[in-house]
């Protein structure tokens, strides 16, 4: 029986964000427990954990597909040097929003994303 296209998906999803876990435990730069905090802040948001996760250059960032062909959803999500999280429309741009805390920062995220 082949398996359903919305479980393949859910599956695929949860992966991905058991590895962006996974990775984001691992990293040994100073920004890192700031990023951790940020990862687990999104993937503690319902709305945020249904979504396939992906990152470039840190920035976190979801899709309503998964791999090869990702389809955006929603802002990014960054962690600045500052030790602010961003919020933005585009790649390193944090231009909805500076937070002190992740939780903010994703609250905003998830206020954005698309229907």
């Amino acid at each position: 029986m082949p398996i359903h296209p919305d479980a393949d998906f859910a599956r695929q999803t949860e992966n991905e964000w058991q590895l962006l876990r996974s990775e984001a435990e691992e990293l040994p730069y100073p920004w890192a427990p700031a990023y951790r905090s940020l990862v687990e802040a999104a993937y503690a948001a319902p709305e945020l954990r249904a979504l396939y996760p992906f990152t470039s250059h840190y920035v976190l960032r979801f899709s309503t597909t998964t791999r090869p062909e990702l389809t955006l959803n929603g802002p990014c999500l960054m962690v600045g040097g500052d030790g602010t999280y961003g919020v933005g429309t585009g790649f390193l741009t944090p231009n909805l929003g500076l937070f002190a805390t992740p939780s903010e920062a994703v609250a905003l995220a998830v206020r954005h994303l698309s229907s």
